[in-house]
């Protein structure tokens, strides 16, 4: 795993095909003069359906014949690509996990559902604030 998002051309239609880069909007690299090198090579835009992106964690993903760019990305928008990524049932779970940090009702619930969805324990203790040994418990009640 990388700790850089990557952008990179999506030139098949079946399988997993990453995030559409423009779900995610504007991003900061994208005014880079490599990753406006990187575009002009590719004979694409970022508007192009053929765009996508992925967070460090799903770079291992990416088809080997793809041409691909590393990008750094800020937390915010790390998370914006996250989101834009997620399932609609994982989203709304994690939305609910952000939404936990300002209250503990039905924490337990919450937690078992998130690791339900298929939320990976680092995010729910990410977005929820809560420490790793809390999830454990209540994973396990």
């Amino acid at each position: 795993m990388t700790d850089d998002a990557y952008l990179f051309l999506a030139m098949t239609t079946g399988g997993w095909q990453g995030t559409p880069l423009a779900l995610v909007g504007e991003l900061e690299c994208l005014g880079t003069p490599a990753v406006r090198a990187w575009f002009t090579a590719q004979g694409m835009n970022p508007a192009s359906p053929a765009v996508r992106v992925v967070p460090p964690e799903q770079s291992g993903l990416i088809p080997k014949e793809a041409e691909r760019l590393p990008v750094p990305l800020s937390e915010e928008e790390l998370e914006r690509v996250r989101r834009a990524g997620a399932t609609d049932s994982v989203a709304g779970i994690e939305e609910e996990l952000l939404a936990f940090r300002d209250s503990e009702d039905n924490r337990d619930a919450l937690l078992r559902r998130a690791l339900a969805a298929g939320v990976p324990a680092h995010r729910i203790v990410e977005l929820s604030g809560i420490d790793p040994t809390t999830l454990s418990s209540a994973s396990a009640g």
